[in-house]
């Protein structure tokens, strides 16, 4: 049967596989679904931290600051 998703072959460590396999029980998933809800879920921790620089630069440069009564005054 076709499938709309992209493939990815990966090869991992024993160690990795069978990790993935223990979790992929726990959770009552495939090891490919487990993986793949890692995977999505590193890939949201590394956009947080890349939009965390980019807010704490942003930070660095900003001038004076208002309270929220001198801004809705």
């Amino acid at each position: 049967m076709p499938t709309t998703k992209t493939r990815i072959n990966l090869s991992v460590p024993d160690i990795l596989h069978a990790t993935l396999e223990v979790l992929a029980e726990r959770d009552s998933v495939t090891p490919t679904t487990k993986a793949l809800e890692l995977l999505k879920k590193g890939m949201e921790l590394e956009e947080d931290e890349v939009l965390n620089a980019i807010a704490e630069e942003r930070a660095k440069h900003m001038g004076k600051w208002l309270s929220h009564e001198e801004v809705w005054k």
